[in-house]
């Protein structure tokens, strides 16, 4: 259901910022546009650069919240999904149990 949620939301999934506001629309119940202006705001970019690659790719590697084309030393997995929970201060289950595991 996520990814096709991450689809339909039209603006390129991990590619750019789509999973960060899909994120948003299932953990807060955010309509699209509110979404989109949430995470643009956590970024401090303007809502129309989320859908920018370049920009977005960028903006991932500082902030080290994934990438499709993982490097050697970013956060893949769950060490991005905790950052990205951490960015958009919400809460994400499986970071949530992994941290409940390793006693964080």
């Amino acid at each position: 259901m996520a990814t096709a949620h991450v689809m339909a939301s039209g603006i390129g999934g991990m590619r750019t910022a789509g999973d960060l506001v899909s994120w948003m629309q299932m953990a807060r119940k955010m309509r699209i546009n509110e979404a989109k202006q949430y995470v643009a705001d956590k970024l401090g970019i303007a809502v129309i650069d989320l859908a920018n690659e370049e920009i977005m790719r960028e903006i991932r590697e500082d902030l080290d919240i994934g990438l499709i084309t993982a490097m050697a030393g970013t956060a893949k997995g769950i060490a991005a999904k905790k950052r990205i929970a951490e960015l958009l201060e919400i809460t994400i289950p499986s970071v949530e149990m992994f941290k409940d595991k390793m006693n964080l």
